[in-house]
């Protein structure tokens, strides 16, 4: 556990995801809760390669962290493990975009495959998914937009712009949502009905 010090040591940048990030103080206090307890002292903290601001607590004033904000990212063991850890890989290459888009891609690309959509290409395997109902329209267009700003990456197009920090931002944004849609609700519905208990409708 990282301590409250002048300097955040953490592994990733909760915002831009870089390693190692150089995270400085920017303002220290101290809060109290209306009672006059729950003492904290807080910093926030300046990441200098995206200047992103992350804020942290300890109920001591050079104690170690109990609370963070953003916290780092850390995603559901129900999305299959090849599409989890594209996306994991794309979340800590936000410093990169264009890898960051290439790797996004494959991780909607693996989410098909095992929902069991593995003939053709990405593009027919989206159109079928949408056509099957998995998933709807607006999302298959959605899904389309990352599998083109991916195709601009990987064949090097000179006339497409490189993308963004903003641009690889989204198309997380969209993987994260198809991978809640497609297994992380289901799984949580699944453990909700398994535990809990059924009631006995009166006649």
């Amino acid at each position: 556990m990282p301590r409250l010090i002048d300097y955040l040591e953490i592994e990733r940048c909760p915002h831009c995801s870089i390693d190692k990030p150089s995270l400085i103080t920017q303002w220290v206090t101290e809060t109290r809760a209306h009672s006059g307890g729950r003492k904290r002292f807080w910093r926030s903290y300046l990441c200098t390669r995206c200047g992103g601001i992350v804020t942290a607590s300890s109920v001591e004033q050079t104690g170690d962290i109990s609370e963070m904000f953003p916290s780092s990212q850390q995603l559901d063991t129900s999305i299959p493990k090849n599409a989890r850890e594209y996306l994991n890989q794309a979340l800590n290459s936000l410093h990169s975009p264009a890898g960051a888009v290439m790797l996004t891609a494959s991780s909607v690309d693996a989410m098909l495959k095992n929902k069991g959509y593995k003939d053709g290409s990405l593009n027919s395997r989206i159109n079928q998914a949408a056509k099957d109902h998995l998933i709807t329209e607006d999302m298959a267009k959605w899904a389309h937009q990352i599998r083109l700003d991916a195709n601009d990456q990987r064949h090097a197009d000179t006339e497409a712009p490189l993308p963004s920090n903003e641009d690889a931002s989204k198309c997380i944004e969209f993987s994260m949502a198809l991978a809640q849609f497609l297994f992380v609700l289901p799984s949580r519905v699944t453990r909700g009905l398994e535990g809990s208990t059924p009631k006995t409708v009166a006649s």
